[in-house]
């Protein structure tokens, strides 16, 4: 599969100051993934995937280097994460350092590995998220999203990390048409409390007009005049560096593409402003959204 391509902007881009490592994210499997979501921001999926995956050793060492600029937040994202051959073990070294996050489709999460990472959270020195994404409370609307099956997988895992205390965050993009019977977190925070998750943890991020969605929105780049009175510090790229296949860049979002690269080895030496030169920007500047779990 070709890599994405985001075309050129005829005028100089606004630039968002760095601000404080908040948060270092892996890319750990590019692109590889067991699904092919229709609504992939990076589209991910099983065959040939465009952006590598990471090897261990570049993980551990970027870890080591975060560590040392005070990081406080380490997420895992794809394509899957538990498709990395040595996922568990990166994640422990992870623990050691700060909060971890895995961004998961749960269609992987059975009940063996449920055990080992409810075993890993109980002994690790910081706290262990878990986000499995459900984009439909029911399987119709669901798989028709993400693939036959998926809609039973996920919540399965759901259920079985619940069971025994790493409750989910579950994360939901705002793809299915409103409906009816309720908004998209209403129906969602039904079947979940209907399933015997309680409190129920959900999110909800807004289609990106990148990958399969590219153009869903529109394709409107941010100025500089939209920057004027605008706090720049909402904007999840002044705290956030993305370690993947090519180097290190801005934002989760933007993983991978050329133009949103901003460091090639060292992460003290990507914590610089960052181009605002892509549509996905304006998304966030007008949503909000922050990839986070908050």
């Amino acid at each position: 599969m070709k890599p994405l391509v985001i075309a050129a902007r005829p005028h100089a881009a606004p630039r968002a100051p760095f601000r404080e490592l908040r948060s270092l994210w892996f890319q750990i499997t590019g692109t590889l993934c067991n699904l092919a979501c229709r609504h992939c921001f990076n589209a991910s999926g099983p065959r040939d995937p465009w952006l590598g995956m990471l090897a261990p050793d570049v993980v551990r060492r970027y870890l080591r280097e975060a560590e040392a600029l005070g990081v406080r937040e380490v997420y895992f994202t794809g394509g899957e994460p538990f498709l990395h051959p040595e996922i568990l073990s990166l994640l422990q070294d992870a623990l050691a350092v700060a909060p971890v996050t895995v961004l998961t489709n749960g269609t992987l999460i059975d009940d063996a590995l449920a055990d080992r990472l409810a075993r890993m959270s109980g002994l690790a020195r910081y706290s262990l998220e878990i986000r499995v994404s459900l984009d439909a409370p029911t399987a119709a609307e669901n798989d028709a999203i993400r693939g036959r099956g998926s809609f039973a997988n996920a919540l399965g895992a759901i259920r079985r990390l619940a069971a025994r205390g790493l409750p989910p965050i579950v994360t939901a993009t705002e793809i299915v048409a409103p409906s009816h019977g309720g908004s998209l977190y209403e129906r969602l925070r039904t079947v979940l409390l209907e399933a015997g998750i309680e409190p129920p943890r959900i999110k909800i991020l807004p289609v990106l007009p990148l990958g399969r969605c590219a153009g869903h929105r529109s394709d409107r780049m941010l100025t500089n005049a939209d920057l004027e009175g605008f706090d720049v510090a909402r904007l999840q790229c002044t705290e956030t560096r993305v370690v993947a296949a090519g180097g290190i860049y801005a934002c989760p979002i933007l993983a991978g593409l050329p133009r949103a690269r901003v460091g090639d080895d060292r992460l003290a030496d990507a914590l610089v402003p960052n181009a605002l030169d892509h549509t996905a920007c304006s998304t966030c500047y007008e949503t909000g959204i922050t990839c986070t779990n908050f």
